[in-house]
């Protein structure tokens, strides 16, 4: 497991699915947030859980939080998965497992990246993980972390 509760997170820098710089600092101290790493773009599990996060992001809106998701793939790959399944949040590319060291995660079943969802308090502190290969889960721990 990565990251733990109470934990500040690491400040970051990477691009967006249009290939624009998104720092985390723009977040940090204007809203909540949920930061979700899973392992790649257009595979069923991960296309399921960036469907669940979509599907509810007017729920996470209404309670004034922002998602993140985070992959290795490129932008590329971000910016088709995005326009397939019509993605409202921010989809970032972290192509060298920077950001996915900083947070300490670690890869599930040895070979795949693994799933982990951090919700983040306003000040940029981690107020709830959650680590499972089940991706159906976390979407509904987000949003239950956040009401």
């Amino acid at each position: 497991m990565g990251l733990k509760v109470g934990a500040k997170i690491p400040l970051f820098t990477l691009p967006d699915s249009q290939g624009n710089p998104f720092a985390i600092k723009e977040l940090i101290g204007k809203k909540p947030f949920v930061i979700y790493f899973y392992p790649k773009n257009n595979t069923p599990a991960c296309t399921t859980e960036a469907c669940d996060f979509r599907d509810s992001y007017q729920d996470f809106i209404a309670l004034g939080a922002e998602v993140v998701g985070i992959s290795a793939d490129s932008v590329k790959s971000h910016a088709r998965f995005e326009q397939k399944h019509n993605l409202p949040f921010i989809l970032l590319s972290d192509t060298k497992n920077k950001v996915r060291k900083q947070f300490k995660i670690k890869n599930s079943l040895l070979l795949l990246p693994g799933r982990e969802t951090y919700v983040v308090d306003k000040a940029g502190t981690v107020i709830m993980v959650f680590n499972s290969m089940n991706a159906a889960e976390h979407m509904k721990r987000a949003l239950k972390a956040l009401s």
